[in-house]
């Protein structure tokens, strides 16, 4: 009898999903929890598994969106058993053993005289990059790993090569539920609130003193490094205790103020952004938020944040930095009221102490529903974060080695 594929329910109020991609063929074989198809619904996207062994009958094209419980594939039984070898001939042992070897060397140049490494080759296989587009884009060079995902960002940024050829045509593409939802909050952001942006300038030379000298002792200890992302969560949290509106929201007629911070963290993900939630920040270290962090930030580049992970948030932190923004007004992220930006570290030339030097500076930028949140408050936060960052050991007790008892060393 045949197995079903069948659109589970992702969360209340979901009533829809979209077929965003098959990852294997129709009528190809399969094993029992091999992840077949991808889904996206309005706040994530998630795989499905075989619920059984065998040959894969698929239903439903990529794209069409359909209604929780539909059956998106059949499953059928392999008819027969699959015959297994009898011990391998010497001869053809040797010659498997001989392949292996020169696999593992650097694969011949092409006519072109592009090479492309075993690791990048793999690379290219597991992200389902067309050779032949690769070798064209870096024809004649040798391709690493790095050129691999270089080149994966840019067909996820651009969904093609952005080599222009002097054609007019152009391509259409139906817009992910993902998308379209994140388009619709932006806009009633938009609609909705009063927001207001106030910006302010941190100087980052301490933070990355520390950087400098313990990130290899932490990353042996905890197994991830020093970010940024850690020390602004955790001045984010000491500051929302002296100002807690920055951390509430509305709630019809009433004014809904926490006494706890669960830290949204805004995340680039293949399809998209996402925005995962560190419940109950205000209890962890700054080890704690670096670690957490990474698993989110993980997940969320494979596609595996679940919605659980991104329900709630009280307060969003977003770093346009990584991707070289000097400055930007983040939107807020509903039904919160404030979102804090972070932004590219330049070195500027600063007035300190009478004189003119040269620092590492990162403009900082906190949005805010005025309804909400008023002026002093907002500045006075931002504020407060401010001198959190540039004097690091205000946010642990004062000590000989408060700086070491900061970062769990």
């Amino acid at each position: 009898m045949a197995a079903e594929i069948i659109v589970p329910s992702p969360g209340e109020s979901i009533t829809q999903v979209q077929v965003a991609k098959w990852l294997v063929k129709d009528g190809e074989e399969v094993e029992k929890d091999q992840e077949v198809v991808e889904i996206d619904s309005d706040k994530a996207s998630f795989p499905l598994t075989a619920t059984e062994s065998g040959n894969l009958k698929i239903l439903i094209a990529e794209g069409e969106t359909v209604a929780v419980g539909t059956i998106l594939a059949r499953i059928e039984p392999i008819k027969g058993e699959k015959k297994t070898s009898p011990i391998p001939i010497p001869e053809v042992q040797e010659q498997k053993e001989n392949l292996t070897i020169q696999d593992k060397k650097p694969s011949a140049p092409s006519k072109t005289g592009t090479h492309i490494t075993p690791l990048a080759e793999k690379l290219r296989s597991e992200k389902n990059l067309q050779k032949e587009e690769v070798f064209k884009a870096f024809k004649g060079k040798r391709i690493g790993k790095k050129e691999i995902e270089s080149f994966a960002v840019k067909r996820i940024n651009h969904g093609k090569s952005a080599d222009y050829t002097g054609s007019r045509d152009y391509e259409r593409r139906k817009l992910s539920m993902l998308r379209l939802k994140l388009a619709e909050r932006l806009v009633a952001v938009k609609n909705e609130t009063a927001m207001l942006t106030t910006f302010n300038e941190v100087n980052m030379r301490k933070i990355l003193e520390i950087k400098d000298k313990y990130n290899e002792a932490f990353k042996e200890k905890f197994g991830v490094g020093i970010g940024f992302m850690s020390f602004f969560s955790k001045a984010v949290t000491l500051a929302l205790k002296e100002f807690p509106h920055v951390n509430s929201m509305l709630d019809g007629d009433e004014l809904v103020i926490p006494d706890f911070v669960d830290m949204s963290i805004a995340v680039s993900a293949p399809k998209g952004l996402v925005v995962p939630v560190i419940r109950n920040a205000e209890l962890m270290s700054i080890p704690e938020l670096e670690i957490k962090i990474k698993e989110l930030a993980i997940k969320a580049r494979d596609n595996r944040i679940t919605i659980d992970e991104m329900k709630g948030g009280t307060f969003t932190i977003t770093n346009g930095g990584v991707f070289g923004s000097m400055m930007s007004t983040p939107i807020l992220n509903p039904p919160q009221s404030a979102i804090l930006g972070m932004h590219k570290i330049i070195d500027r030339p600063i007035a300190l102490n009478g004189k003119v030097e040269i620092h590492p500076m990162m403009y900082v930028a906190l949005s805010y529903d005025h309804r909400v949140i008023d002026g002093k408050e907002s500045v006075s936060f931002l504020v407060k974060v401010k001198e959190y960052i540039e004097d690091p050991v205000k946010m642990e007790m004062e000590g000989t080695d408060s700086v070491l008892m900061l970062i769990g060393l």
